[in-house]
């Protein structure tokens, strides 16, 4: 059964190309959630006008795949509550100026 840990490490993968940087480390990632081998990943976007946003997707669903014993992806796009560089890593903040 895969771990969510072994789920956040495959999304570090997943780069928001306007930021380059991981969207975990970004703080997108909102949750995961694993149900024997399938894993919902509750992900958001900067904005509502992400122009990224299905690149972003796609790139969820395609590094969760990649971990072993994932069967099903589920991933849902939430705005609530609404991302923030807050949710962003100390290190993230740092590199874009936010610290």
């Amino acid at each position: 059964m895969p771990t969510k840990d072994e789920v956040l490490t495959a999304l570090r993968q997943v780069e928001d190309p306007e930021l380059g940087m991981d969207i975990v480390e970004l703080g997108l990632v909102y949750d995961v959630e694993v149900d024997d081998s399938t894993v919902k990943v509750i992900h958001s976007l900067t904005s509502m006008g992400c122009p990224a946003g299905p690149y972003i997707q796609e790139g969820v669903a395609e590094a969760t795949r990649t971990v072993p014993g994932v069967e099903d992806v589920q991933v849902e796009l939430t705005w609530d509550p609404p991302w923030t560089p807050d949710r962003m890593s100390d290190d993230a903040k740092f590199i874009l100026g936010f610290g």
